[in-house]
């Protein structure tokens, strides 16, 4: 990573896991006969852990490289704001975004 970036690695990887993670996500909720996506906010260490999946699947889900490099090039463009992890999640604040109405409390 500091080779293509000329950056620190570990200020790579911090940037990459904080622009990929999600601050909100959907919960079904059943009220009455209905299922409801409910938005909730989502906790820091879940955060992390869903950050780091959505890096590591778009990652994996690049092809011809050894999954080293292909992780290198999935955190560089988490970092820089593109990249497969950051629409999974732009996708998925778009549904919250949309299921923020029917929010049941």
């Amino acid at each position: 990573v500091k080779s293509k970036t000329k950056t620190e690695g570990i200020k790579i990887f911090e940037k990459a896991i904080d622009n990929a993670s999600p601050s909100v996500e959907v919960k079904s909720r059943r009220v009455g006969g209905a299922t409801y996506q409910v938005p909730i906010e989502v906790p820091k260490g879940r955060r992390f852990y869903l950050a780091s999946q959505w890096i590591i699947s778009a990652a994996a889900s690049r092809s011809g490289r050894p999954m080293s490099e292909k992780l290198a090039i999935e955190l560089i463009a988490a970092a820089n704001g593109d990249g497969g992890a950051i629409k999974k999640k732009v996708g998925d604040t778009l549904r919250c975004n949309c299921n923020f109405i029917n929010r049941a409390d």
